[in-house]
Protein backbone atom coordinates (compact mmCIF):
# COMPACT_ATOMS: atom_id res chain seq x y z
CA UNK A 1 0.00 0.00 0.00
CA UNK A 2 1.57 3.43 -0.75
CA UNK A 3 0.74 5.47 2.10
CA UNK A 4 2.75 2.87 4.06
CA UNK A 5 5.90 2.89 2.51
CA UNK A 6 5.69 6.27 2.94
CA UNK A 7 5.17 6.53 6.56
CA UNK A 8 8.94 6.52 6.96
CA UNK A 9 9.84 9.78 6.14
CA UNK A 10 8.09 12.22 7.87
CA UNK A 11 7.84 14.77 5.08
CA UNK A 12 6.74 11.89 2.94
CA UNK A 13 3.66 10.97 5.59
CA UNK A 14 2.52 13.94 5.87
CA UNK A 15 1.90 14.38 1.58
CA UNK A 16 0.36 10.83 2.41
CA UNK A 17 -2.01 12.05 5.14
CA UNK A 18 -2.98 15.23 3.07
CA UNK A 19 -3.38 13.55 0.08
CA UNK A 20 -6.10 11.05 2.08
CA UNK A 21 -8.17 14.25 3.46
CA UNK A 22 -7.93 15.42 -0.18
CA UNK A 23 -9.64 11.91 -1.27
CA UNK A 24 -11.81 11.55 1.57
CA UNK A 25 -12.50 15.12 2.83
CA UNK A 26 -12.86 14.24 6.59
CA UNK A 27 -11.19 11.53 8.73
CA UNK A 28 -10.79 10.83 11.96
CA UNK A 29 -7.77 9.56 14.25
CA UNK A 30 -8.47 5.87 13.83
CA UNK A 31 -9.53 6.08 9.98
CA UNK A 32 -6.39 7.94 9.26
CA UNK A 33 -4.13 5.42 11.61
CA UNK A 34 -5.72 2.17 9.61
CA UNK A 35 -5.31 4.01 6.05
CA UNK A 36 -1.76 5.03 6.74
CA UNK A 37 -0.58 1.77 8.95
CA UNK A 38 1.13 3.95 12.07
CA UNK A 39 -0.14 4.25 15.67
CA UNK A 40 -2.55 7.12 16.56
CA UNK A 41 -0.21 8.56 18.47
CA UNK A 42 1.69 9.03 15.54
CA UNK A 43 -1.08 10.04 13.10
CA UNK A 44 -1.53 13.00 16.25
CA UNK A 45 2.23 13.91 15.54
CA UNK A 46 1.56 14.84 11.87
CA UNK A 47 -1.92 16.36 12.88
CA UNK A 48 -0.39 18.61 15.51
CA UNK A 49 2.08 19.62 12.93
CA UNK A 50 -0.36 20.23 9.75
CA UNK A 51 -2.79 22.49 12.02
CA UNK A 52 -0.16 24.07 13.56
CA UNK A 53 0.87 25.00 9.54
CA UNK A 54 -2.39 25.88 8.80
CA UNK A 55 -3.14 23.04 6.27
CA UNK A 56 -5.51 20.84 8.75
CA UNK A 57 -8.50 22.06 10.55
CA UNK A 58 -10.13 19.94 13.28
CA UNK A 59 -14.46 20.11 14.28
CA UNK A 60 -15.86 18.40 17.04
CA UNK A 61 -18.57 15.38 16.54
CA UNK A 62 -20.81 15.09 18.96
CA UNK A 63 -21.43 11.91 20.67
CA UNK A 64 -23.81 10.52 23.30
CA UNK A 65 -21.44 10.44 26.31
CA UNK A 66 -18.47 11.04 26.99
CA UNK A 67 -15.83 13.54 25.47
CA UNK A 68 -16.75 14.71 21.88
CA UNK A 69 -15.02 13.20 18.99
CA UNK A 70 -13.02 14.96 16.65
CA UNK A 71 -12.63 15.08 12.86
CA UNK A 72 -9.63 16.20 10.49
CA UNK A 73 -9.87 17.87 6.84
CA UNK A 74 -8.17 19.86 4.58
CA UNK A 75 -7.94 23.79 5.23
CA UNK A 76 -8.45 26.35 2.17
CA UNK A 77 -4.34 26.52 2.26
CA UNK A 78 -4.47 22.56 2.59
CA UNK A 79 -6.60 22.39 -0.39
CA UNK A 80 -3.66 24.56 -2.44
CA UNK A 81 -0.94 22.17 -1.37
CA UNK A 82 0.18 20.33 -4.02
CA UNK A 83 2.13 16.86 -3.11
CA UNK A 84 5.34 15.97 -4.34
CA UNK A 85 4.00 14.66 -7.44
CA UNK A 86 6.13 17.41 -9.91
CA UNK A 87 9.24 16.10 -8.62
CA UNK A 88 10.30 14.86 -11.43
CA UNK A 89 9.23 17.53 -13.34
CA UNK A 90 11.53 19.55 -11.30
CA UNK A 91 14.77 17.26 -12.40
CA UNK A 92 14.24 17.21 -15.68
CA UNK A 93 13.90 21.37 -15.59
CA UNK A 94 17.40 21.51 -13.41
CA UNK A 95 18.49 18.83 -15.80
CA UNK A 96 18.37 21.69 -18.77
CA UNK A 97 19.61 23.80 -17.02
CA UNK A 98 22.79 22.19 -16.17
CA UNK A 99 23.39 21.24 -19.75
CA UNK A 100 23.90 24.82 -20.79
CA UNK A 101 27.36 25.05 -21.27
CA UNK A 102 28.19 29.14 -21.89
CA UNK A 103 29.13 30.02 -18.61
CA UNK A 104 27.52 33.68 -18.96
CA UNK A 105 24.39 32.62 -20.34
CA UNK A 106 23.96 29.65 -17.16
CA UNK A 107 24.91 32.59 -14.64
CA UNK A 108 21.93 34.51 -15.88
CA UNK A 109 19.66 31.68 -15.68
CA UNK A 110 21.03 30.70 -12.23
CA UNK A 111 20.53 34.79 -11.52
CA UNK A 112 17.14 34.74 -12.64
CA UNK A 113 16.27 31.75 -10.89
CA UNK A 114 17.12 32.97 -7.42
CA UNK A 115 15.60 35.80 -8.03
CA UNK A 116 11.95 34.53 -8.97
CA UNK A 117 12.53 32.23 -6.17
CA UNK A 118 12.73 35.93 -4.18
CA UNK A 119 9.95 37.03 -5.80
CA UNK A 120 7.52 34.19 -4.05
CA UNK A 121 8.64 35.11 -0.51
CA UNK A 122 9.23 38.28 -0.92
CA UNK A 123 6.23 40.36 0.46
CA UNK A 124 5.93 37.55 3.54
CA UNK A 125 9.44 39.23 4.77
CA UNK A 126 9.99 41.96 7.24
CA UNK A 127 13.09 43.67 9.18
CA UNK A 128 15.46 46.24 9.41
CA UNK A 129 18.27 44.20 10.06
CA UNK A 130 19.81 41.14 8.31
CA UNK A 131 19.08 39.20 11.56
CA UNK A 132 15.55 40.21 11.86
CA UNK A 133 15.09 39.45 8.18
CA UNK A 134 17.12 35.86 8.26
CA UNK A 135 14.51 35.21 11.26
CA UNK A 136 11.73 35.86 9.17
CA UNK A 137 13.03 33.74 6.76
CA UNK A 138 13.44 31.31 9.20
CA UNK A 139 9.93 31.76 10.27
CA UNK A 140 8.54 30.85 6.88
CA UNK A 141 10.47 27.73 6.46
CA UNK A 142 9.74 26.33 9.56
CA UNK A 143 6.17 26.56 8.23
CA UNK A 144 7.13 24.20 5.64
CA UNK A 145 8.29 21.93 7.90
CA UNK A 146 12.13 22.56 7.26
CA UNK A 147 14.23 22.80 10.24
CA UNK A 148 16.22 26.28 10.99
CA UNK A 149 17.67 28.15 13.22
CA UNK A 150 18.72 32.08 13.36
CA UNK A 151 22.26 33.15 15.56
CA UNK A 152 25.39 35.26 15.46
CA UNK A 153 28.42 34.71 14.88
CA UNK A 154 31.75 36.09 14.32
CA UNK A 155 33.52 32.92 12.75
CA UNK A 156 33.53 34.44 8.95
CA UNK A 157 35.46 37.63 10.16
CA UNK A 158 39.28 36.98 9.54
CA UNK A 159 40.27 40.69 11.11
CA UNK A 160 40.30 40.20 15.07
CA UNK A 161 40.24 43.97 14.98
CA UNK A 162 37.71 44.53 13.42
CA UNK A 163 35.42 40.98 14.33
CA UNK A 164 31.32 41.87 14.66
CA UNK A 165 28.47 39.93 15.20
CA UNK A 166 27.38 38.15 11.76
CA UNK A 167 23.56 36.66 11.48
CA UNK A 168 23.64 33.27 10.44
CA UNK A 169 20.64 30.89 9.12
CA UNK A 170 21.25 27.30 9.77
CA UNK A 171 18.97 24.59 7.94
CA UNK A 172 19.72 21.01 9.11
CA UNK A 173 17.25 19.81 6.08
CA UNK A 174 17.64 20.57 2.51
CA UNK A 175 14.43 21.69 0.40
CA UNK A 176 16.22 19.98 -2.74
CA UNK A 177 18.11 17.61 -1.67
CA UNK A 178 18.18 15.29 -4.98
CA UNK A 179 18.74 18.33 -6.88
CA UNK A 180 21.68 19.37 -5.11
CA UNK A 181 23.29 15.87 -4.94
CA UNK A 182 23.50 16.14 -8.89
CA UNK A 183 24.37 19.84 -9.16
CA UNK A 184 25.29 22.42 -6.49
CA UNK A 185 24.12 24.97 -8.40
CA UNK A 186 20.89 24.72 -6.94
CA UNK A 187 22.92 26.02 -3.64
CA UNK A 188 23.71 28.89 -5.57
CA UNK A 189 19.98 29.54 -6.26
CA UNK A 190 18.72 29.62 -2.95
CA UNK A 191 22.33 31.48 -1.92
CA UNK A 192 20.92 33.91 -4.43
CA UNK A 193 17.38 33.89 -3.62
CA UNK A 194 18.50 34.34 0.31
CA UNK A 195 20.92 37.41 -0.65
CA UNK A 196 17.96 39.23 -2.52
CA UNK A 197 15.29 38.99 0.49
CA UNK A 198 17.69 40.07 3.35
CA UNK A 199 19.26 42.65 1.22
CA UNK A 200 23.00 42.08 1.63
CA UNK A 201 25.28 39.84 0.86
CA UNK A 202 24.98 36.12 1.77
CA UNK A 203 27.85 33.32 1.69
CA UNK A 204 27.11 29.89 2.07
CA UNK A 205 29.43 29.30 4.81
CA UNK A 206 29.04 25.21 5.46
CA UNK A 207 27.67 22.66 3.30
CA UNK A 208 26.01 19.60 3.71
CA UNK A 209 27.48 18.23 0.40
CA UNK A 210 30.66 18.93 2.13
CA UNK A 211 30.25 16.97 4.93
CA UNK A 212 29.05 19.70 7.64
CA UNK A 213 25.82 18.41 9.75
CA UNK A 214 24.22 21.60 8.13
CA UNK A 215 24.09 24.09 6.01
CA UNK A 216 24.84 27.53 7.08
CA UNK A 217 24.50 30.96 5.26
CA UNK A 218 26.12 33.84 6.53
CA UNK A 219 24.64 37.36 6.23
CA UNK A 220 26.95 40.77 6.23
CA UNK A 221 25.94 43.97 7.82
CA UNK A 222 22.96 45.24 5.84
CA UNK A 223 23.44 47.01 2.68
CA UNK A 224 22.12 50.70 2.42
CA UNK A 225 21.03 50.11 -1.14
CA UNK A 226 19.81 47.05 -2.91
CA UNK A 227 23.21 44.97 -3.81
CA UNK A 228 23.83 43.39 -7.38
CA UNK A 229 23.38 39.88 -7.59
CA UNK A 230 26.57 37.76 -9.25
CA UNK A 231 26.84 34.48 -9.51
CA UNK A 232 30.21 32.41 -9.62
CA UNK A 233 30.49 29.28 -11.81
CA UNK A 234 32.41 27.45 -8.86
CA UNK A 235 30.88 25.30 -6.46
CA UNK A 236 29.33 27.99 -3.56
Amino acid sequence: MRQKSLSADPRSSDTALIDLLRVKNSLGIGDLSTALGVTATAVRQRLDRLMRAGIVGRSSLPRPRGRPSHAYSLTEKGQRTGSDNFRDLAMVLWSEVRSVKEPSVRQGLLSRIGSAMAGMYRDQISGSTAEERLESIATLFRGRQFACDVNLSQESSSDVQSRRNLAVLTTYSCPYPELAEQDRGICSAERLMLQELVGTSIQLSECRLDGASCCRFTASEMSPTPISISVSTEAP
